[in-house]
């Protein structure tokens, strides 16, 4: 959907604004710049005029005047409301058959079915939040801890964006200074000998490559760390799977190859979402069923953020390490950082390190007695690149990373250009992709498919 098509969509709208369920309270939300008091009127029975912000109460009819619940109408006109246009709510009992007749009743009256993200798609067309508040919004909503929710308001109260504006601002003033050199020559502006425009320009890569890693911890918030748990049949992965998230989700039995398919468990460290995912022993087998879930384990294993590669510290470590680490190297030869060896059942035997020397980020522990699980813990965050950081980080999404990283090499790229070959033009048309990825975070600058594929995503009523 183009953005043209997005700007001309203002008919009302009408969406239930609370969770599915029943609740004690449910809320029905319309929106749109058309008059929104024939709704009131059928609604109520009556003509009654809405005091803005004010609750108003009254028995809510269907279209044959029956009493459908009673409940509150708030009305917010524009553009003094969320969307920027005129909003009603109608704040009734959650039951969900009530709910789904007082929104027919809307439909019925001239509103359509609201798309997901839609409410918040138009605050964003009528200027009333940036790209990134309204994702901000999607990010609160969906936010698995207490930080989360703290760094997803951040990015609501528009720190991110301040931010991004901000290099945006020193990026258009680096590039007057530039273009006015090469359009004026005769007002002898000689910026290639200028000291103070490298130390900008180098300032200004470094900025963005801070900004970048506040951006990667703050998805990391988001979208959580995916940890894969790898290795032979009766490693003791489905028991470190439980001893990890505290319940007894994995079958843990002596018979090697018990779990076939892959597991997946989610829990909350340190206030960073983990998604824990079991697979099955990698191992050759005739059992086409166990074959398909190796299959599965190394296909998970490829798009892990981290792998922990269990190993049975009491049954021969040495050669199965031998056999498991080249096997990974061979498939993943750029990805062996990613990896934890962890030497697990060490209350059975006295662990040693492992022989290969390639193998550095080490851990020996026991899932059944909890002995080096606080290691692990720590060393897990480590290796997924989190850091301890202050409460300054906001929400960021992986497309405004790659968006920082891509205005981060353009700028790169004007000053290798400018420091080989004097090249201002270059530099200015570096400095100019630059700043157009930076306005793709907030909304500035919109790819035509951008917009619809956002606010699909948000659930409906938002």
């Amino acid at each position: 959907m183009t953005e043209t098509a997005l700007k001309n969509s203002t008919d009302t709208i009408v969406a239930i604004a609370t969770g599915a369920g029943r609740a004690g309270v449910g809320v029905i939300r319309l929106s749109g710049t058309d008059d929104l008091q024939p709704f009131v009127n059928a609604l109520l029975g009556r003509e009654q005029q809405l005091t803005p912000r004010q609750a108003h109460y009254g028995s809510l009819l269907d279209a044959e005047g029956h009493t459908v619940d009673q409940g509150l109408l708030l009305y917010f006109p524009s553009p003094h409301s969320f969307t920027g246009e005129n909003v009603l709510e109608i704040h009734g009992h959650g039951g969900p058959t009530v709910l789904d007749m007082l929104v027919n009743r809307c439909l019925e009256l001239g509103a359509r079915s609201a798309r997901p993200g839609e409410f918040s798609e138009r605050a964003f067309l009528n200027n009333k939040l940036d790209l990134v508040q309204a994702e901000a919004i999607a990010d609160l909503i969906d936010a698995a801890s207490a930080r989360a929710v703290r760094s997803a308001n951040r990015s609501l109260q528009g720190e991110f964006s301040k931010q991004i504006h901000q290099l945006v601002e020193r990026m258009i003033q680096l590039r007057v200074y530039i273009e006015a050199a090469i359009d004026f020559p005769e007002e002898e502006i000689d910026f290639l000998a200028d000291d103070s425009m490298r130390r900008d320009l180098s300032c200004l890569a470094q900025d963005l490559q801070q900004i970048k890693m506040s951006a990667q911890q703050g998805a990391l918030l988001r979208d959580g760390i995916t940890v894969v748990l790898a290795g032979k049949p009766n490693a003791g992965k489905s028991s470190l799977l439980n001893a990890l998230s505290k319940q007894d989700r994995a079958i843990v039995t002596p018979i090697a190859g018990t779990t076939r398919d892959v597991l997946r468990e989610k829990i909350t460290m340190d206030g960073v979402p983990l998604n824990i995912v079991d697979t099955a022993g990698l191992r050759d087998t005739q059992d086409r069923v166990e074959q398909q879930g190796v299959l599965r384990a190394w296909g998970e294993i490829e798009t892990a953020d981290v792998v922990l590669l269990v190993v049975d510290a009491s049954d021969s470590q040495t050669a199965e390490l031998e056999t498991l680490w080249p096997d990974y190297l061979q498939r993943f030869p750029n990805d062996r950082h990613k990896v934890m060896v962890l030497l697990n059942k060490i209350d059975l035997c006295n662990a040693s390190g492992p022989a290969s020397a390639e193998v550095a980020n080490v851990i020996q522990l026991s899932a059944k007695t909890g002995a080096g699980m606080d290691t692990l813990r720590a060393e897990l965050l480590k290796t997924a690149g989190f850091q301890e950081f202050s409460e300054d980080v906001f929400c960021a999404r992986r497309r405004h990373i790659d968006a920082v990283s891509k205005a981060f090499h353009s700028v790169q790229s004007g000053i290798d250009q400018l420091m080989a070959a004097n090249a201002g033009e270059l530099l200015a048309e570096d400095l100019r992709q630059a700043q157009q990825y930076l306005g793709e975070i907030t909304g500035e600058v919109t790819p035509d498919d951008l917009l619809g594929h956002i606010f699909s995503s948000f659930c409906i009523g938002k």
